[in-house]
Formats: C-alpha cells, structure tokens, sequence
C-alpha cells in the first residue's frame, strides 16, 4: 500500500452520542460500524451512507460485566461493555471493565477489568460465574486479543502478558511504562501496544521482543487504540491533540498525519478490505475516512 492509498479523506460525521465517543469498530465485513459512548449508549451505523441504524441504552454503571448478545446479517455478534439492553449478564469483577473480547468461536468472552485481572466466562453455560480468572497483573487491565490459545493483556502496570491456556504458561514483557491498548496485527505475528509515553510498541509474538517504536503523537492522559492497515504496511493512531498519525510498519516514519477532530481522537478502526477507516472522538463525532 502506498502513501497515497491511505484514507485521509473526510466523506461522513456521524453525529448523535451525547458527550464523549469512546470507540468505533467495523462489523467484521465492513459495512456497518458500532460505537460506544460516556452517554452509555451503543450506536450501530451504516458509515458508508452515514446512517444512523439503532441505539442500545445503558442500564447503569456497574462492578460487573454486561454483555448483550445480538446476532447481526453475516451472523456477526455484538457485545456491551457495562452497557446495552441485557439478555444475558456476567457478574464478578471488582470495579469497572475496560475491554471485552469473543473468542472466535463466540463461545467463550474475555473481559479485562480494573481490579487487576482477566476473567474468562462461557457463552454456552447457564452458569454466572468465570470460568478462569488471570490475576497475575499488578494494575488495572486495559485490554485483551485472543488467539485460538493464549489470551493476551495488557495493563497499567506495564506489562503485556500471554496466556498459553493449553500449556498453562505465562510470557510476560515489561515495557516500563503504562499500557492502555493492545491489538494484533492481521499476519497474527505481531501485538502493537499504545503506552502512555506518547510511543507505540510493536512486539513480536512468539518472543516479545521490542520490534519497533512509533512516536509524533501525543499519548499521556486518555485511552487511546492503534491499528494496523488491512495490509499490515502501515501503522495507525489518534492523538489527544486531535490529529491521526500514519507510520510506516517498518522503519516507523510518519508517512502523515491529519487534523481529524477538535478533541482527544479515542479509536481508529481500519475497515478489513476497503481503504477506508473510522476514528471516533471526544468532540462528540464519529468520522468516516476514505482515499
């Protein structure tokens, strides 16, 4: 993919979340989006024509876990994190919870919560209760990928640790400063991780070795996500100053950057075939990118 390829150009803002946006996300072929906000709604939208589908309410903030199940047209899932119109409830973590992920299966969800630790509950079971608690970090866990195998965190203490469920074994990689987002590469060989140093990480999988470092944006007070290009060449992310940065994958030079909000740009997601992003914000927006 070349520079020019890269989606800077603005075709929609969808508008509707009272407050801050904290996340957009592509449904899993693209043509629809979901986003989350502090007005404790869930959004689905067509970004594409810049349609406003439905909203799913908050009942409240809670110490536990919400998840709301719906099956979308490509039999794609869609999950609340303390947020939604609950048909099925998951109750156990002490304090906030910060990232929820199915496994690719949808048959075992993962979340990652502020006291500290990974819970792991199954989708097919009447009962409430986790069935495997990870509580191995010293800090808030920020967020989680899965693999087939392993569950991966990444948390406040500084640390992305892997989970071997079927060997039982912990890797650990101390990056020495807070991790507020992680997210695999689409090759699966590669974990980017935001810290709050205003630096990306990439890491190799399989040995946690420090790859890369990507630096120009600014990174120190919010949550923000980082992805990868659909074709893995180029590495993205928002910055608290409103602006989104390009970097090369392999030398890790801003290739570019765009002025994309008038506040803290909270997610970037990169559609899985199209040249085409969303970024969300706390200005309120959701904005669609295209080339």
């Amino acid at each position: 993919m070349s520079v020019s390829d890269l989606p800077k150009k603005e075709v929609n803002v969808l508008k509707g979340h009272e407050g801050a946006v904290l996340a957009a996300r592509f449904n899993k072929d693209g043509n629809y989006c979901l986003s989350c906000g502090k007005d404790r709604t869930i959004r689905l939208w067509n970004p594409h024509r810049g349609i406003h589908i439905k909203t799913y309410k908050s009942h409240g903030r809670e110490g536990q876990l919400q998840i709301m199940f719906r099956w979308w047209r490509q039999t794609n899932l869609l999950l609340g994190c303390g947020i939604g119109r609950v048909i099925r409830k998951f109750r156990g973590h002490d304090g906030g919870v910060n990232a929820v992920k199915f496994n690719e299966y949808a048959s075992v969800v993962v979340s990652a919560g502020y006291d500290q630790s990974l819970r792991a509950w199954d989708c097919r079971s009447q009962s409430t209760e986790p069935i495997q608690i990870i509580d191995s970090f010293t800090d808030s866990v920020m967020s989680v990928c899965l693999t087939k195998t392993e569950i991966i965190g990444g948390s406040v203490d500084g640390t992305v640790r892997t989970f071997d469920i079927r060997m039982g074994r912990e890797l650990s990689d101390d990056l020495g400063q807070p991790v507020n987002c992680i997210s695999m590469s689409n090759d699966g060989n590669c974990i980017l991780a935001s810290c709050l140093d205003s630096t990306i990480r990439l890491l190799d999988r399989s040995s946690a070795e420090l790859l890369q470092e990507y630096k120009g944006h600014t990174c120190k007070s919010y949550k923000l996500d980082c992805c990868l290009t659909n074709t893995d060449a180029h590495v993205i992310g928002g910055s608290e100053d409103g602006s989104i940065f390009f970097w090369d994958l392999v030398d890790a030079s801003v290739v570019s950057s765009i002025r994309a909000h008038s506040s803290v740009v909270t997610s970037v997601s990169y559609h899985p075939k199209d040249n085409c992003m969303v970024s969300s914000s706390v200005d309120g927006t959701i904005k669609v990118w295209k080339t």
